[in-house]
């Protein structure tokens, strides 16, 4: 991860310190990082390419698929699959939006410069929150149309006017927004890359995994409140009747969020930088 130096100016010469002002500070240090172009450009190119590379081949070997595959088929969802693998990119760098200052060093000027320190974790969730949203969300569209068009050669496609569609093309950008959001409190909370990085991992992809390996009975009344779960039904328009619905589910994500935020709100008051 680039260094940004930071200079910290004494408050007489820069005037009030406003919410606002710490807000252009950290956009200012997010787009300066080479690691935010990158990360955000291949959660992006995994959104897109992904979603046409599965519409592609679903409709390709459509003939080949199981009267169960057909069944439970969704156009949607199979051309936003590519959130999958960019929920990992985003999550990353919203670890790393916290956990590489604490790593060069540069937080002790953060927090010299604000030293009320919270308006410093709120800005980087509202920056990094409000930036991933705006090109996830834009990503997922793009992924949609491609996808569609992909489908429709075949007569597999939907459109946005379909019912749950919209939603769940929406749905992905706020989801991912969400594990960004996440990532950033985690890399508050644990001020390491790598354990921040894995305990998001942990949390979305490896404790569904564990509940699969429990009793069915236990499963039904466990896995649709793991925080993976619940987000992702806001992007299927099919709702699976052992979860919440997509709504429902979403609330639940963002209160994790919610929750992850306050815990690193409540750390970053309480500890030393």
């Amino acid at each position: 991860m680039t260094t940004v130096t930071a200079t910290v100016i004494p408050e007489t010469e820069r005037g009030e310190l406003t919410q606002l002002k710490v807000i252009h500070s950290e956009w200012i240090k997010l787009r300066s990082l080479r690691s935010t172009l990158f990360t955000l450009l291949a959660a992006v190119v995994s959104m897109i390419g992904l979603g046409y590379v599965f519409s592609y081949f679903t409709g390709n070997h459509w003939s080949h698929l199981s009267a169960a595959d057909r069944l439970s088929f969704d156009p949607t969802l199979t051309s936003l699959r590519g959130f999958w693998l960019a929920q990992l990119a985003v999550g990353v760098l919203g670890v790393l939006v916290v956990s590489g200052e604490y790593a060069t060093g540069m937080i002790r000027a953060s927090l010299s410069a604000v030293p009320r320190r919270l308006p410093v974790l709120w800005a980087k969730a509202l920056v990094f929150g409000a930036v991933t949203w705006v090109l996830m969300t834009i990503a997922a569209l793009i992924a949609f149309l491609i996808g569609q068009a992909a489908l429709s050669g075949h007569h597999l496609g939907t459109s946005l006017g379909a019912a749950g569609v919209l939603r769940a093309v929406l749905g992905a950008g706020l989801y991912l927004t969400g594990v960004g959001l996440i990532g950033v409190a985690l890399g508050a909370l644990i001020r390491n890359t790598a354990g921040g990085i894995a305990t998001l991992f942990g949390v979305l992809m490896v404790v569904p995994v564990l509940v699969e390996a429990l009793p069915s009975s236990w499963q039904d009344a466990i896995n649709k409140y793991l925080p993976s779960t619940a987000g992702q039904g806001i992007i299927q328009v099919h709702v699976d009747p052992n979860t919440l619905s997509p709504w429902a589910g979403f609330t639940l994500f963002s209160l994790y969020a919610a929750v992850a935020l306050a815990a690193a709100a409540v750390a970053l008051k309480r500890r030393d930088a």
